[in-house]
């Protein structure tokens, strides 16, 4: 999903000569008694997930052995798959990788298995904010935080000296920029997809308001929410705007900064090892700068995505899963997840760690400082259809503003009230 998986496709052949080569490992089947563990994740180009997988086997002295099932590489699929195995209560499943918009629905359909006491406790020390946020539901942590991602403002150093620090500044800069002919797009992400609910989400909760109640039962869109939506329409209207605003996903906007023709990117941190590798001058006139304002007065909210792991409810093996998934998203794994495969971590403590800083993260500060503040999408056991109606109800992004409010709030209202999900 935007926020979560998309972004990785553009970063494969980039991080393969600008970070660190990844560490390859096969997770074997079980030995004797120990009972195999299967990890239903994403495929992972790098080797860190496999690597994850058998350095974890060994260090448990036997306890359980990690068999990694590669889901589909769509994130709807990768939904679709888990749901309807946990629908028939397949006990094949130990360990979910979730998208970090999915726990509510899974929790609230008892899939998962909440995490209680100690094992909470471990969990919730030096995570990130938002990144615990996304594993918790109803005030249960539902899910352990494996990997993060949030979005920065890149900005063309030799043309913008002074980055800016709000929506309107940035405006009245690429507006500049294009009455002196020089390059000024504002690349972001408004095809009609999850990356256009991420950016509108982002918007409203940098307002300080929100779409939804914490229980996902009340539509809250208010004055906040047309001030952010407004912004939208603003620049899909104005000079600043790429001419394929409408379609654009996060790999075209990198691809659109890589060629010189932006000033501005608001995208996630595979952007910068990308452009590196496949356009190093631009690369050497890339600055980065928190998520741009809506409200000079409030601090922004940018995207949050990422994978949460969950404990299957109908795993055989849920004590191992749950020693599994603590491993799994150790210091050791987390960076070498982050350096090899270019996903943040969830340990806030690792954005202070000099291997990871100079491992390809310049700009971990500001990534961390992001994800402490971080603007998590709706919570809602219905997030696919409440998605869909974000995206729809206020696209093209030049038709967003106050007046799509209503049917916004009319969709919103269907899809928290409907009594199935989308399958």
């Amino acid at each position: 999903m935007g926020g979560g998986q998309g972004w990785r496709r553009g970063l494969l052949v980039a991080l393969a000569a600008a970070l660190l080569a990844g560490c390859a490992a096969t997770s074997g089947g079980s030995a004797g008694g120990t009972p195999t563990l299967n990890w239903y994740i994403f495929h992972d180009v790098s080797g860190s997930f496999p690597a994850d997988a058998a350095a974890c086997s060994a260090a448990s002295g036997g306890e359980y052995n990690i068999q990694i099932r590669e889901l589909p590489a769509a994130a709807d699929g990768q939904r679709e798959q888990l749901v309807r195995r946990s629908a028939a209560k397949d006990g094949s499943l130990d360990i979910l990788g979730l998208d970090v918009v999915w726990e509510a629905e899974f929790a609230e359909a008892g899939w998962i298995a909440p995490w209680t006491g100690e094992r909470r406790r471990q969990v919730e020390q030096d995570a990130v904010k938002a990144a615990l946020d996304t594993a918790t539901w109803k005030g249960q942590l539902v899910a352990a935080p494996f990997n993060s991602n949030t979005q920065l403002l890149w900005y063309r150093k030799d043309l913008v000296p002074h980055p800016p620090k709000t929506w309107a500044q940035m405006l009245s800069q690429a507006e500049t920029l294009a009455r002196q002919g020089k390059p000024h797009d504002i690349e972001i992400q408004g095809a009609s997809y999850e990356g256009y609910t991420v950016w509108v989400n982002a918007m409203i909760a940098s307002a300080g308001g929100r779409v939804l109640s914490d229980d996902g039962q009340r539509v809250v869109l208010g004055p906040a929410a047309a001030k952010g939506v407004s912004l939208i329409g603003q620049l899909a209207r104005s000079p600043a705007a790429d001419p394929s605003l409408g379609v654009q996903q996060e790999d075209q906007n990198r691809l659109a900064f890589e060629t010189g023709k932006a000033a501005f990117e608001l995208n996630y941190p595979f952007v910068y090892p990308s452009a590196r590798q496949n356009a190093p001058a631009i690369a050497k006139k890339m600055g980065w700068a928190e998520y741009p304002r809506v409200d000079a007065k409030l601090p922004s909210r940018p995207p949050v995505g990422g994978v949460d792991l969950a404990v299957s409810a109908f795993s055989q093996h849920k004590q191992q899963a749950f020693d599994a998934i603590q491993c799994l998203r150790d210091r050791d794994n987390q960076l070498r997840n982050a350096v090899n495969g270019g996903l943040p971590p969830t340990l806030a403590s690792l954005y202070r760690d000099p291997r990871l800083i100079k491992g390809g993260y310049p700009f971990a500060a500001e990534i961390l400082d992001s994800l402490q503040r971080g603007g998590v999408r709706p919570k809602t056991p219905a997030y696919q259809s409440v998605s869909v109606a974000i995206s729809t109800s206020l696209y093209p992004p030049s038709a967003a503003g106050p007046g799509r409010l209503g049917q916004l709030r009319g969709q919103l209202q269907d899809a928290i009230e409907s009594k199935g999900l989308i399958p």
